[in-house]
């Protein structure tokens, strides 16, 4: 007796469609899995790497502002020293001055007047005496203001004591002449020729 399948033959080919669409799907998603665990390994590559170049590049500041921190101490050790020279400059350069301005003195005083006390606080000088005469003082106080070291006098005082029957106290104050302060006010002044130190 001959056998007959009764089961359609559509049934069967939507089963067998069914499975390989499965398959499909499970390589899909393994394919899909397989794409993702291979671009998160080369992302947390890309990641470690970026890592060690942020932590390369820290090292190399910190060798750099190290060496910064070295060039500003030795800039400032630069500046001290230029400071040193420019102050041991101006004290070879005033040396004599000081001679100068006691030999002012000595040609400006007039006669009938006598210095008792001579202060100096930087530039300025504080010059008490006694004077036979206020007339006197302005006589001092003119060939101060013409000579060549003290400039600018100033009258403080000028006072008759009973314990002085000489003359009058008098308190005044000048102003030095330095070459130094000749020289930077010859520098601000465009195209003026060198002052040379006497």
């Amino acid at each position: 007796m001959p056998r007959i399948n009764l089961l359609p033959w559509r049934e069967q080919q939507r089963v067998e469609r069914k499975k390989a669409f499965g398959v499909g799907m499970l390589a899909a998603a393994v394919g899909a899995l397989a794409v993702a665990g291979a671009g998160w390994l080369w992302m947390t590559q890309m990641v470690d790497a970026q890592i060690s170049r942020n932590g390369r590049l820290q090292q190399e500041i910190k060798v750099v502002d190290r060496q910064i921190e070295e060039i500003n101490s030795l800039e400032a050790q630069k500046q001290q020293f230029i400071a040193r020279m420019q102050i041991i400059e101006k004290l070879q350069r005033s040396r004599p001055e000081i001679v100068h301005v006691f030999d002012t003195f000595v040609k400006t005083i007039p006669d009938g007047t006598y210095l008792t006390a001579i202060t100096q606080t930087d530039q300025r000088f504080k010059i008490q005496g006694v004077a036979q005469s206020s007339t006197r003082v302005s006589a001092f106080m003119r060939a101060l203001d013409a000579s060549e070291w003290l400039k600018e006098p100033e009258l403080e005082v000028v006072e008759t004591t009973k314990n002085n029957s000489q003359g009058n106290d008098f308190t005044l104050y000048a102003r030095q002449v330095t070459s130094l302060a000749d020289d930077d006010a010859d520098k601000k002044k465009p195209g003026a020729p060198p002052r040379r130190t006497p």
